[in-house]
């Protein structure tokens, strides 16, 4: 006999891998479980249980009163004026469920046959009811969950657009009901014949209410529709989820991805998701198994729920032979009695056994994975503002814990004085030594990165550092003594303020200052120019020697992609109270549960640049700056924005970008990365040394590196979008001379002929200028 998944398990278990917790659902269940029962299914390998919360006495009650009710209304003189029927209070005969021990490990499932999307007033109402009662009762009972079976059509098929709105206005009354329990709605990933619920809805006749039939054509996309209605008539509400429904035939990457985004709380199979392997046992395909695995990279990843796989729970045993002082056996005689060698032991059950095999065959966490990046998913953090603020030291401790990045800097500093010693180009310094200033230095591990650089060469250098943060200003020199031996001269100043190295004199007296070779800094934000990288190396550059100075970065460049984000939109909504300006701030964050909605078409990319900033200026411009600022300007100020006098305008920018739907979607925001090429050198055959943060490229160009996350331009109120529609991204980095800020709008059109366009949404203009980066 071949072995069981079960005979294949070890008692060594690896902690790093993601645990998956599994339940059981019996759908022909219509009486809760007794402690017994409950231990059996624990026993067979399940983590968790569901439970009915009326029976099938409180069911016929109601089909009783839904007739009578039909009855009453036909025979009414005036139909419209009949009030709806009451549903009574639940009494003992219609429920076994009791608040108990165990109660909190069990998970409600409401009734089955109740039809909120009924067309029929009675029906409808009735249902609605039932269902506030058993979320009431539940709630009462301690339970913590609650499954609610999604409707059984959805609003893309005709006719049936106005169930699901009354089932969304359901569920949002029962929110209010069950105050202390979550709502999980129980939903297909797409209408594949044969994941519906078994049961017959309330009072159905004729036509088998179980499903669509095979011969229709199925719309991928409906089910999704459909909880999108849900959950946007419910605003999002934190207690709401799913319970997706796995199919037999995955579908396409686009709707597994939409699901990815969306609160899964269960991912449920029934035996016909499952094939039969060789050795007779339930197994899913290499596509299923790629499924699940990338849902359980999820910080919060979902659970397990198996539907209608067994086992076959076993009623109390009668009470067992109380033996008596006659026929109680000595202890000789019990000795002499053979042990017992059918005793039947708790069975695991083969799909529960064939998930934890699943289970051990996944990619083990990293120690990354498990300390940084699944504590950072999706969480919403203040971009920093380095120039207002003074940042304290387990900042810039986050910060030195990424090697990539100082790895890649180190690698350009290597190759700009490689390059400087082969071209002989004259140096700032009388000594001959290569000038480095760090500007911003912090802690100073750029410092430490170019003093290896220099070592690595064999190119002496004199390396400056410059940082205007009076704590950090201490730790410098306290490295300096310590640990660069004096070699590093560190100044305490705004590095728009510094006037470079002092050559002869004091500060004080007839100061005489030169210039610098390499200018170093690492300024750059998630968006690239969102921390102010290019104001501050504007202030900086009048120190570069001319014209063979050099800046590291190069050059950086901003990019876009629209994405579905539900998530980070409920966490920014809940802000709102708090937080007035939650949805007018641009937000780092670890986006990891998302859908980029747009497609890589010709023409037009899913991630796409916005702008680029080039370092250092072309002294026209530097010029132009200085004109401006001074007043020097023919005709006036004034500048781009009202109160400036436009010396700063050169560094804003605006960006019109198209991006291509094909499937129906939402939007809920704006990803931002960036690219930054930190040095090119001039010799051919050798590649730039490059950062980048775009999901398509961070691999090539910095694998591993997690100084940066992405940042998010959220949308006060997502935007839907039909199949084939062009979303049209607009973005403007605006400045008055003493702040930087961005504006942000989302359009949507869809083609209704070769040449013409419909608008069919659009987002409102979005500012951050209330929270905007001080210079």
């Amino acid at each position: 006999m071949a072995p069981s998944y079960s005979d294949l398990e070890s008692d060594e278990y690896d902690e790093t891998r993601p645990v998956f917790y599994i339940g059981q659902h019996d759908s022909s269940r219509t009486e809760s479980l007794t402690d017994l029962q409950y231990g059996q299914i624990l026993n067979a390998g399940f983590s968790f249980v569901t439970t009915p919360i009326t029976n099938e006495t409180f069911h016929k009650r109601i089909e009783n009163l839904a007739a009578s009710s039909i009855t009453e209304l036909q025979n009414s003189d005036i139909p419209s004026c009949h009030p709806d029927p009451i549903v009574p209070p639940l009494t003992i005969e219609d429920t076994t469920l009791f608040p108990s021990n165990y109660t909190g490990g069990l998970v409600a499932y409401s009734s089955p046959w109740i039809d909120l999307c009924s067309p029929n007033p009675v029906i409808s109402s009735i249902s609605r009811q039932v269902l506030n009662l058993e979320v009431s009762y539940a709630n009462f009972c301690g339970v913590r969950s609650i499954v609610i079976p999604g409707p059984r059509h959805d609003a893309a098929k005709a006719g049936t657009g106005q169930g699901i709105a009354q089932f969304a206005r359901a569920i949002q009354e029962a929110i209010l009901v069950g105050t202390r329990v979550n709502f999980i709605i129980h939903l297909p990933m797409y209408r594949e014949p044969g994941l519906e619920e078994r049961v017959d809805l309330l009072l159905a006749t004729g036509k088998s209410t179980n499903g669509i039939e095979t011969r229709e054509e199925i719309d991928l996309f409906s089910a999704w529709d459909s909880w999108h209605v849900i959950r946007s008539t419910c605003n999002y509400d934190a207690r709401l989820s799913v319970a997706l429904r796995i199919p037999h035939m995955l579908p396409e990457k686009e709707l597994q991805t939409r699901w990815f985004a969306e609160p899964l709380q269960y991912l449920t199979f029934c035996p016909r998701a499952f094939q039969t392997n060789r050795t007779g046992h339930p197994s899913l395909t290499r596509h299923h198994q790629d499924l699940i695995m990338t849902y359980m990279r999820l910080k919060n990843a979902p659970y397990f729920l198996l539907c209608d796989v067994g086992p076959e729970v076993q009623d109390d045993p009668s009470t067992p032979e109380i033996l008596s002082a006659d026929n109680f056996p000595t202890l000789a005689e019990a000795a002499e009695q053979p042990a017992k060698t059918n005793q039947k032991l708790p069975q695991s059950n083969p799909y529960a056994s064939y998930l934890r095999h699943v289970e051990r065959q996944q990619e083990p966490l990293s120690a990354l994975e498990q300390s940084t990046l699944a504590n950072f998913q999706d969480w919403l953090q203040s971009p920093l503002q380095p120039l207002s603020d003074n940042l304290e030291s387990i900042t810039y401790e986050v910060f030195e814990g990424d090697p990539v990045k100082y790895n890649q800097y180190e690698g350009a500093i290597t190759q700009a004085l490689e390059e400087w010693s082969r071209d002989k180009k004259p140096t700032s310094s009388s000594s001959g030594a290569v000038v480095i200033a760090v500007a911003g230095s912090g802690r100073g591990p750029l410092v430490t990165r170019a003093l290896k650089a220099s070592e690595t060469t064999g190119v002496p250098v004199e390396v400056w550092a410059v940082e205007k943060n009076p704590n950090a200003y201490v730790y410098l020199l306290r490295q300096n003594q310590r640990q660069w031996g004096g070699r590093v001269t560190v100044v305490k100043t705004d590095m728009r303020a510094w006037k470079g190295p002092l050559i002869s004199g004091l500060a004080e007296d007839n100061p005489v200052y030169g210039n610098v070779d390499i200018l170093v800094s690492e300024l750059l934000g998630s968006f690239g120019d969102n921390e102010l990288s290019p104001e501050c190396l504007d202030g900086i550059q009048h120190v570069l020697a001319k014209p063979h100075g050099i800046s590291i970065p190069k050059s950086y460049t901003a990019h876009l992609s629209p994405i579905s984000t539900p998530r980070i939109h409920a966490d920014i909504s809940q802000r709102l109270p708090l937080d007035v300006n939650a949805f007018e701030t641009p937000w780092v964050v670890r986006l990891f549960q998302l859908d980029f909605v747009a497609q890589r078409v010709p023409g037009h990319a899913r991630f796409q640049q916005a702008w680029e900033f080039v370092h250092p200026l072309p002294q026209s411009t530097m010029d132009m700056v200085e004109a401006r600022r001074s007043g020097g300007v023919v005709g006036g100020g004034g500048g781009s924005m009202a109160g400036g006098v436009g010396a700063n305008d050169h560094n804003s920018r605006h960006c019109h970008l198209t991006f291509v739907c094909r499937a129906r979607g939402i939007i809920h925001g704006l990803a931002g990365y960036f690219e930054s090429v930190l040095y090119a050198p001039t010799a051919e055959g050798k590649e730039p040394v490059e950062l980048s943060i775009l999901p398509d490229m961070i691999d090539r160009k910095s694998k591993d590196m997690i100084s940066w996350f992405p940042i998010f331009f959220p949308l006060k109120q997502p935007l839907y979008f039909p199949p084939d529609t062009e979303l049209e991204v607009s973005m403007w980095r605006q400045t008055d001379d003493t702040k930087v800020w961005y504006e942000w709008m989302v359009e949507a059109f869809t083609w209704v002929g070769p040449k013409q366009r419909v608008k069919v949404g659009a987002s409102e203009m979005c500012s951050s200028r209330k929270m905007a980066c001080l210079m």
